[in-house]
């Protein structure tokens, strides 16, 4: 079995790329020109450089696989509307779709996210059948995502492709190289988190994601979301959580819902005039302040995906960080 996987040097990429030798296949590793990342340096793997923008590098790559996981993205959230995100995520999985057909591959497992489903509350989580919502953060990342979840869909309905998509929800453990999500545990763990606000998230540990992703090659129906998800928590639970199985203090501040979407107002404000990131966007600020807890039961039952504890997935990522120099930087 040989599998082209998109975004292979990222964080959900990488950890895919090692459930799929473990399974024994073969893997071509796409990778954006120009990325000098090194965690793929180490494995027995075919490594094939070019521009998801290119149809023809995303064809060339394609050719000979029996199946593609398309995990490449772009995750920028500022700004919020961004040409280039846009046509990462919607026109480079359009290629990728193409090159799905042209070469005859027999499935297609994209990876969404879980945004592309409305949220819900504890007693209540969001599934696959709750509406999309997300839209009114106008970010041209969770748009883009949910365009090009669409356009596969619709290939799979009128076009003859097999594909499925999985929707992650926030996750954590080893080779976050940026890091993206890894850079809450990190806040957490150099002090730099003043507070939390009441509400919370879903939180997956990445390997389970991988599995899921891995096991979506043969299982599960085509033309079907899963969102791969596990542990609500409110971010109160999930900062002690951090806390006890980093050996820190987790912030005690519960910052009130008013204060938090005005510090995004004032940062996003100040961005604009120096040009440099905010600290907090207006737009995160507002995912914070919402409960975003979701359902995984689709995912285990038709992808038998795991659901490994937090603590796990938080004691992994951490171990990775400090193997890999992390906890000094910006201390």
């Amino acid at each position: 079995m040989k599998v082209l996987v998109t975004g292979a040097d990222g964080f959900l990429g990488n950890n895919i790329v090692r459930e799929l030798l473990a399974r024994g296949a073969e893997v071509k590793a796409f990778v954006q020109n120009g990325r000098g990342i090194d965690t793929l340096d180490e494995l027995t793997i075919e490594k094939i450089y070019g521009d998801l923008l290119n149809p023809e590098d995303v064809e060339k790559a394609s050719v000979d696989c029996d199946y593609i996981i398309h995990a490449a993205a772009n995750t920028s959230i500022w700004p919020r509307r961004s040409e280039i995100t846009r046509k990462v995520n919607f026109e480079g999985t359009l290629n990728v779709i193409k090159a799905t057909l042209k070469s005859k591959v027999k499935r297609l497992v994209s990876v969404g996210t879980a945004n592309s489903f409305g949220n819900g509350t504890m007693e209540k989580p969001g599934n696959e059948e709750s509406s999309f919502t997300a839209s009114k953060y106008r970010l041209d990342y969770i748009d883009s995502k949910r365009d090009a979840q669409q356009e596969i869909l619709d290939h799979v309905t009128n076009h003859g492709l097999d594909a499925i998509v999985i929707n992650p929800t926030f996750m954590l453990g080893p080779y976050d190289t940026k890091p993206s999500s890894g850079e809450l545990l990190l806040a957490l763990y150099n002090g730099k988190l003043p507070g939390y606000t009441s509400s919370g998230r879903n939180f997956i540990h990445v390997k389970d994601v991988a599995v899921a992703a891995c096991n979506a090659l043969t299982m599960g129906r085509s033309g079907q979301c899963y969102i791969t998800a596990n542990e609500n928590l409110s971010y109160k639970d999930f900062n002690q959580l951090v806390g006890n199985v980093l050996g820190v203090k987790p912030p005690k501040l519960m910052i009130p819902k008013v204060f938090i979407l005005l510090f995004g107002l004032i940062s996003q404000s100040i961005s604009y005039l120096t040009g440099k990131p905010p600290m907090v966007s207006f737009a995160v600020a507002r995912i914070s302040s919402h409960k975003n807890y979701y359902s995984a039961s689709k995912a285990v039952e038709e992808l038998e995906m795991p659901q490994t504890s937090i603590v796990i997935a938080i004691r992994e990522a951490f171990d990775w960080f400090n193997e890999n120099g992390y906890l000094n930087r910006n201390k």
